[in-house]
């Protein structure tokens, strides 16, 4: 019998039939369609497992997610952003399969802390700096999942000083500073003319003073946020991948400067923010990952809300 990988993202998707040693083999990648979007990737899951006998899937998924319902719904799938029952439409598919469910930020770092720069580290934060911010939890060596899922999505956590509008609803996250398309609208707005982050990374490292200073306010911001969320959940380990993270030192001293700023509580001493190693399979990794060892959950005892006003807690997604 074989297992599965499945990552699911706002751009692509890929798959991969997981290897013996646990990785995901040569992966299958498709562009994210704008409609359709279940339609292609069924399509993308027939074509990796033909020939086999599938009996362990992992899905990594841009979130929010609901892990206890098996449904998504991410903010930067459009046709799926009001939630998609994703483990029932891959179960009809694959009717014999145990299927494991987690938020991609939440498989990131359960693949560095397997495979990457987390290894022998059985506390870690990841960070995916990207198209947005991404970022999930393993805590004594296990994937956190939170009440439902979303454990670790650092991406919204209010940094100082910004009321820019996030795509979430809320203002200030440190995604509409420290993403890529945030960095470039902010770059382009003090009157850079460029379109991508690479290109603001290329002119950040040409001497481009407006390039420059935006990389640095990326990078404080995203220092704040690693401070608080390092304090939050005592982990003395932050590993960040994604393409914008290859920005280089103009983004990256920043970073460490601003996080070593903030991060004083002395359970904080020797807190490390290093880069991620496995690149543009590091999630799909810890979705392979997820199939071959399914995570630990611990059930949550029945609602307070529930016994002590009398009455059924609101049924909603996340």
């Amino acid at each position: 019998m074989t297992a599965l990988a499945l990552d699911i993202g706002g751009t692509k998707m890929t798959a991969a039939v997981v290897g013996e040693d646990g990785r995901p083999g040569e992966p299958l990648t498709v562009p994210t369609p704008v409609a359709d979007i279940w339609k292609a990737c069924s399509e993308l899951l027939d074509a990796v497992s033909v020939g086999t006998d599938i009996d362990r899937i992992g899905v990594a998924c841009a979130g929010p997610v609901d892990t206890t319902k098996g449904a998504v719904a991410p903010i930067n799938i459009p046709e799926w952003k009001n939630g998609f029952d994703l483990t029932e439409s891959i179960q009809h598919q694959f009717p014999d399969a145990t299927i494991s469910l987690a938020m991609d930020g939440g498989c990131a770092a359960l693949g560095e802390h397997k495979f990457g720069a987390a290894q022998g580290v059985d506390d870690v934060l990841s960070l995916v700096v990207s198209t947005g911010i991404g970022g999930g939890l393993v805590l004594g060596a296990q994937i956190v999942h939170g009440r439902s899922g979303n454990a670790g999505h650092i991406g919204h956590i209010v940094v100082p000083g910004s009321t820019t509008p996030c795509t979430c609803g809320g203002l200030g996250c440190v995604e509409t500073v420290s993403s890529g398309p945030s960095a470039v609208r902010w770059a382009r707005e003090q009157g850079w003319t460029g379109s991508t982050g690479a290109e603001l990374a290329q002119s950040a490292a040409d001497g481009d003073v407006v390039a420059i200073t935006t990389l640095q306010r990326a990078g404080v911001a995203l220092g704040q946020a690693i401070a608080s969320a390092a304090a939050l959940v005592d982990v003395n380990l932050v590993v960040i991948g994604g393409g914008f993270a290859q920005a280089g030192p103009p983004l990256w001293d920043p970073i460490q400067e601003s996080a070593a700023l903030h991060a004083r509580l002395k359970f904080l001493d020797g807190l490390r923010i290093v880069p991620a190693t496995l690149g543009a399979v590091g999630t799909l990794t810890g979705a392979a990952v997820l199939a071959a060892t399914p995570p630990v959950r611990v059930q949550a005892r029945s609602s307070v809300t529930e016994h002590s006003r009398g009455q059924k807690a609101p049924s909603q997604f996340l």
